[in-house]
């Protein structure tokens, strides 16, 4: 086959708007992608076609939030190049955790830590905030340490450090909380170690501060792919801006209507500003949706019409039929339970060998439908997660 139909084969598989994305490898590109419009295919064809026009794999970079969708990319970018008989390479595909990690560990010494520094898991950091409690005379139940271990966190995200927390102190969780912080930040420093913000912090540190540094990995990476760019915060953005450099060979792909993690740091601002923190962007609006109905869609979007700042866009369904949508509003958790569970006996009259699906937001909720479930002697299974029934 040749390279020119082999390039071809890889485009056939996008629609319009996704094969644009992938084409526009100069400059920055912001992707407004919506639900189910094929934002993980747009990342993994564009650092396959990258690598089959010529780019090196370790000059491409592609960052995301979880282990699992880092996993996924690179099966995706190694099917992908061997069906068009190209070698992976060592495109650097990772979460901007591991990819800090690796960066340190490489740099390390330009910062003063050792290069086997100790990255803090969650439970690491619980020990860490008890042992500081401890030293305050703060072990009372007043105090939770995972309370404690939030403020920080959500303080690190915001690029505060002790000092300028307990300058915002209001409550006496917020004072303690800054002695703590203090005392939680020198037992990191004793023991060479980093927890998971840090990783974001110091890898922006080392950049910022140290301009051949900066130079030196901007010029490695050529190009560069962000996913979910709406939950990026402050440190992961100054990281990407830092990273793209002067070429600003930046693709970043996310949906601001699905910004929902500011309680953790994230900043849906980076994605709505970020035609202008780069001029010149191309903004790709992928609108046709593989996984709903129409009628689904038009419900979603009129909800997320009401956001005050968005860039908006109009999903399209590319499936057809479907059922009209049914509003139902019940007195409590209880009667919510009942309704569905009653439906589902339905469904399940009418067609034994039907299978439904129950979404619900937190795993408090599924007691009451459990409940519910069983009264009405309806065979079920908890997925990704345990039944109320199993829990300790």
């Amino acid at each position: 086959m040749s390279a020119g139909s082999s390039l071809m084969n890889l485009l056939e598989d996008l629609n319009p708007q996704q094969r644009e994305a992938v084409l526009a490898t100069d400059g920055p590109v912001l992707v407004l992608a919506g639900a189910g419009s094929g934002k993980t295919r747009v990342i993994t064809y564009r650092v396959a076609y990258l690598v089959q026009q010529g780019a090196p794999g370790e000059a491409l970079l592609a960052v995301t939030f979880t282990n699992k969708a880092a996993d996924q990319m690179k099966e995706r970018v190694a099917r992908l190049l061997s069906r068009v008989g190209k070698p992976a390479g060592e495109p650097w595909i990772s979460t901007f955790h591991s990819f800090c990690a690796r960066l340190l560990r490489r740099e390390a010494p330009r910062l003063g830590l050792r290069r086997d520094f100790a990255i803090y898991d969650e439970d690491d950091q619980i020990a860490a905030v008890k042992l500081a409690l401890k030293q305050l005379g703060r072990e009372d139940r007043t105090i939770q340490p995972r309370s404690v271990l939030s403020l920080i966190s959500h303080a690190k995200n915001h690029g505060q450090g002790p000092e300028e927390f307990a300058a915002e102190a209001y409550d006496e969780l917020g004072r303690v909380t800054a002695e703590a912080f203090r005392i939680y930040e020198n037992i990191l420093r004793q023991a060479g170690a980093l927890d998971f913000d840090d990783l974001l912090l110091r890898a922006v540190q080392l950049l910022a501060d140290h301009p051949d540094c900066r130079q030196a990995w901007s010029g490695r990476f050529q190009f560069i792919q962000v996913d979910e760019y709406q939950d990026t915060n402050r440190p992961q953005y100054e990281l990407v801006r830092l990273l793209a450099g002067e070429r600003k060979n930046l693709c970043v792909v996310g949906d601001e209507d699905q910004s929902i993690y500011s309680w953790r740091g994230a900043d849906v601002g980076n994605i709505l500003r970020f035609a202008e923190d780069f001029p010149g962007a191309k903004v790709i609006r992928l609108e046709e949706n593989y996984r709903s109905t129409q009628s689904i869609l038009d419900a979603a979007g009129a909800v997320v019409a009401k956001n005050v700042k968005r860039l908006g866009k109009t999903l399209r369904a590319t499936r057809s039929g479907g059922t009209n949508l049914r509003y139902f509003e019940a007195r409590d958790a209880a009667g919510e339970a009942e309704f569905v569970a009653g439906e589902l006996a339905n469904l399940l009259r009418n067609d034994l060998g039907c299978h439904a699906a129950v979404l619900y937001r937190t795993n408090f909720q599924s007691r009451a439908f459990e409940e519910a479930l069983r009264r009405l002697s309806l065979r079920y299974r908890v997925v990704g997660g345990f039944s109320f029934y199993q829990r300790a």
